[in-house]
């Protein structure tokens, strides 16, 4: 080590090592990415050591950046619990990543309820969801469809939620009638793409039954199926929560053609019983739980 280590250098290398890139670090800290650039520079320079690796898709920890970022992130959230006793409520950045459907349908308009009473806090959301997102502490809390398969991480179920077959009236009214589930056969869906999912658990059609040769319009964005649906192109199968959003969409045999999904609650072990992570987990708790009608499809 040739000097002293800067805070604020560490503070940028902090904010490249959540973000991945000089560019969205930028944006979180207020600067542009040549000065990130610079204090990532200055950093390696100090500890005479390369801190990531540069891709083209961004910035990835050597093995020195993954040993001194828990260095680091003990410091942050030591400042961060230092903040909260002196002014009463929480500070510092709380990075949640979920799936499209629960983040922008349901987390979204709500996050306001965490921020209202904590002017020092801010929320990040990521939609790429993926579990190693927590083991890369690119994330602190992940909203899953599977239960964590590590020690290192703690689990807890958050709520269940129902999918329905949904059209539109207009494309019940262009093709044949739907009355029972062999009928589901003669029309066109729109679903995920296979090889684009990271669990089983988002393969709805194919829990349904429903053949893949039907699924013919494929994305990876269920507000893009869903918009699919709602111009009468297709059927789609979505969430009851987030097809609620489109109140004229109809729901299709749904005595018969229904799904059943989990939400789980992922964080990491070790971070548990920090504060900023205890209120958010306590208040998604709590708001799942109030809205649990409308997740069944009750409402």
């Amino acid at each position: 080590m040739k000097r002293g280590l800067d805070w604020r250098d560490l503070q940028y290398f902090l904010a490249v090592a959540r973000g991945g890139s000089l560019s969205v670090a930028g944006r979180q800290l207020g600067v542009d990415h040549a000065t990130v650039g610079r204090h990532i520079q200055s950093l390696e320079q100090a500890m005479d050591a390369s801190l990531f690796e540069r891709h083209l898709r961004g910035y990835a920890m050597t093995r020195q950046g993954e040993r001194l970022l828990a260095a680091v992130e003990g410091m942050d959230k030591e400042a961060g619990r230092i903040t909260e006793t002196s002014e009463g409520g929480l500070s510092g950045t709380v990075r949640i990543s979920a799936l499209e459907g629960f983040a922008n349908f349901f987390l979204a308009p709500r996050i306001g309820l965490l921020l209202a009473n904590n002017p020092g806090l801010t929320v990040e959301m990521e939609t790429i969801q993926q579990i190693v997102s927590l083991a890369r502490r690119h994330a602190d809390i992940a909203i899953t469809l599977t239960p964590p398969s590590s020690n290192r991480f703690a689990g807890e179920e958050l709520g269940e939620y129902n999918l329905f077959i949904y059209a539109s009236p207009d494309y019940l009214v262009r093709h044949a009638p739907i009355r029972t589930r062999e009928d589901l056969a003669e029309h066109m869906f729109a679903g995920y793409v296979d090889e684009l999912l990271f669990t089983r658990e988002l393969d709805y059609q194919g829990a349904m039954g429903i053949p893949a040769r039907a699924v013919r319009i494929q994305n990876s964005s269920i507000l893009a199926q869903m918009e699919a649906t709602c111009s009468g192109l297709c059927l789609a199968v979505l969430p009851a929560f987030v097809a609620a959003t489109r109140p004229h969409l109809v729901r299709i045999l749904p005595d018969t053609m229904t799904l059943r999904r989990t939400y789980w609650l992922v964080t990491r072990a070790d971070e548990r019983g920090t504060r900023r992570i205890h209120h958010l987990c306590a208040l998604l708790r709590r708001e799942v739980e109030k809205e649990r009608a409308l997740f069944l499809g009750e409402t």
